[in-house]
């Protein structure tokens, strides 16, 4: 289902500027949970392990190339547009069940050391309205992951 997300997401976006580039298109969805894990200025461990774990189960690497590929998307990560100029290029490629999976990701990766920290959580609640979910929906996610 990603895979398809993923092609959707290289191949439809409003403007050329918008649209990543094919090599960086596997690397918007690590990228932006790179972002959620790092928003607390403490990229930990737990959190890098899940991404890597996420990155593999969902791309249908081994656990080198999905180390590889979150470091790729940490560097991207640092360049990348603001949150909302990359999930908006998100929202308008993608179905809304696959926004959601997103959504689930995100809270996976800020919760993944058992903390549940303010700024991660601010984070994944500006993704998510960005990223077009229902408050509904968004709750429903976030209380999946409460402490």
């Amino acid at each position: 289902m990603f895979t398809e997300f993923l092609q959707r997401l290289t191949g439809v976006a409003k403007s050329p500027e918008a649209q990543l580039p094919e090599p960086d298109a596997k690397l918007a969805l690590a990228a932006l949970m790179v972002r959620v894990a790092k928003s607390d200025n403490c990229y930990q461990v737990s959190e890098i392990s899940l991404i890597d774990s996420y990155l593999a189960q969902h791309f249908g690497l081994g656990p080198v190339e999905a180390a590889k590929m979150r470091a790729k998307a940490e560097k991207l990560e640092h360049q990348a547009p603001p949150t909302g100029t990359f999930t908006g290029l998100i929202r308008d490629s993608v179905r809304y069940t696959e926004r959601l999976e997103v959504l689930v990701a995100l809270w996976a990766v800020s919760m993944a050391d058992g903390v549940k920290r303010a700024e991660e959580a601010e984070v994944v609640a500006r993704t998510a309205a960005a990223l077009g979910i229902t408050d509904e929906d968004a709750a429903e996610v976030a209380a999946r992951y409460a402490p």
